[in-house]
């Protein structure tokens, strides 16, 4: 009993200090649901492309040459191609960021749906360091990553709090299932166990690749624990183009070649980046994309000859190292989309089962200093 209590008054003070960080972690985490999915359907409708009638798509090399033409003073860096007929191209440039190009024209149409995309920008910038900027950046990235930590703690410690002394069915019934004509305390005791029970899985998974992201320390764990001796490749942000860059020509013939063999041979492509190649690369590199993101399972890389666009290499999912898949899995089951759209959907319902445990947890957490204060007076 000593031991109950201690975990349970311990569980109660983490979840009191930790609750507002929590509630504002798993709120955001609701709105980021669907963010790939929505973003592309404001973008579709923004940069809308009507495909004419026996029209035949431009080249890569030919749509890359007209948005340099359109806009003289950016640099185009990658290129991504969607199978979806009326899904305009995407052209990342540097400086500015990305713009959507008629596909049969050649017509910038613009950056797309700005609005969503400043929408999910703020979300997510709660989400991950509660839209702090600047020198105090790294105070919210410490802070919802101890908040990680605390809701890992709270998830595996109510488990033990939940589990029945007793396993029967008169004992189950309220821990498993909604009771009717209830109120106060007694409601909030039996919403916060049914959420906790059925959520317990998708939110652990969701907390523990939280922390593994939040924390250097947690991701080289999980290298260890496969049993690889490598570690995630550090993020490159899009490179300030030499001088000269913008008016030399790209020579991307090869490209356009590469281009139509991966067409060929991934017939069930969804979209494809091609990564405009540097003056003096000798290889291009493709990201293939069979799934509609977050599913690396989905993806590969193919390396081909930029003069005459043969493939040379092709690398998957499963054939890269055990630690970097595992990392890999754990960024996007954070998410739910390496399991694609169920997986979405789960991830969203344990975010806001996450809402539900932090209000029937503060608001039991009041009904006993309440009680408290009543007793004493």
């Amino acid at each position: 009993m000593t031991l109950l209590k201690t975990l349970f008054w311990t569980h109660l003070v983490c979840g009191v200090a930790a609750g507002i960080l929590i509630f504002i972690m798993s709120a955001t985490g609701v709105a980021l649901t669907y963010q790939k999915q929505m973003t592309a359907w404001a973008d579709k409708r923004a940069c809308s492309v009507e495909r004419p009638a026996g029209a035949v798509a431009l080249s890569a090399s030919e749509l890359v040459e007209r948005f340099r033409r359109a806009e003289p003073g950016r640099m185009p860096v990658a290129l991504s191609l969607s199978s979806d007929p009326e899904m305009p191209a995407s052209v990342t440039a540097a400086p500015g960021g990305s713009f959507f190009v008629n596909p049969y024209t050649g017509e910038v149409l613009g950056p797309g749906a700005t609005g969503v995309r400043s929408f999910f920008r703020v979300m997510t910038g709660w989400h991950r360091w509660l839209a702090l900027s600047g020198d105090s950046l790294r105070w919210g990235r410490a802070a919802t990553g101890a908040g990680n930590l605390l809701f890992l703690f709270l998830a595996l410690g109510g488990l033990y709090l939940w589990w029945p002394r007793r396993w029967s069915g008169p004992a189950l019934r309220p821990l498993l299932w909604f009771r009717t004509g209830i109120g106060g305390k007694a409601r909030d005791g039996n919403w916060h166990n049914v959420f906790g029970f059925w959520c317990l899985v998708p939110l652990v998974l969701i907390i523990l690749s939280g922390v593994v992201i939040s924390y250097a320390w947690a991701s080289r764990l999980v290298f260890q624990l496969s049993g690889s001796t490598m570690s995630m490749p550090a993020r490159r942000g899009a490179p300030a183009p030499p001088p000269g860059a913008l008016e030399a020509p790209l020579g991307l013939e090869g490209a356009d070649l590469a281009v139509a063999e991966v067409r060929e041979r991934v017939p069930g492509w969804k979209t494809l980046t091609l990564d405009l190649p540097a003056p003096d690369a000798t290889t291009l590199s493709l990201a293939v994309e069979e799934g509609y993101g977050g599913q690396p399972q989905l993806r590969s890389t193919v390396t081909a000859d930029r003069d005459s666009g043969e493939i040379l290499k092709t690398e998957t999912f499963a054939g890269m190292d055990r630690g970097v898949r595992a990392r890999i899995w754990m960024r996007f089951v954070h998410t739910g989309e390496y399991y694609g759209l169920a997986g979405q959907t789960v991830a969203g319902i344990a975010s806001l089962a996450g809402l539900v445990l932090v209000w029937t947890g503060l608001a039991m957490a009041l009904r006993r200093y309440a009680a408290w204060l009543r007793r004493r007076v």
